[in-house]
């Protein structure tokens, strides 16, 4: 699913109780990612229970390989995002 069609998604769900325009629907969603975005930077952790847990987790430097030249290298260690689907929402699958 495209961000295009959460936004399609959400804004038929919803217009027989709010009528919200597509441009209202993307804006909520677009603040929504921004404050999930934020909160992940900032406290390293968002949770929304039932749904499943965002998290930073970092990974260690480690030996890799050029695949252009199979030359040796470092890759430096980093922090990424990661997520762990609740119970709920692991059943569904």
């Amino acid at each position: 699913m495209t961000k295009a069609e959460l936004i399609e998604a959400v804004q038929a769900a919803t217009a027989k109780k709010h009528n919200l325009s597509k441009v209202a629907v993307a804006e909520l969603i677009e603040e929504t990612f921004n404050e999930i975005s934020k909160t992940v930077a900032k406290d390293g952790r968002f949770q929304v229970p039932g749904f499943g847990t965002f998290s930073v987790r970092s990974r260690k430097a480690r030996q890799g390989r050029n695949p252009q030249t199979g030359e040796p290298l470092t890759i430096k260690a980093s922090k990424t995002v990661a997520f762990k689907p609740a119970p709920k929402l692991k059943n569904k699958l």
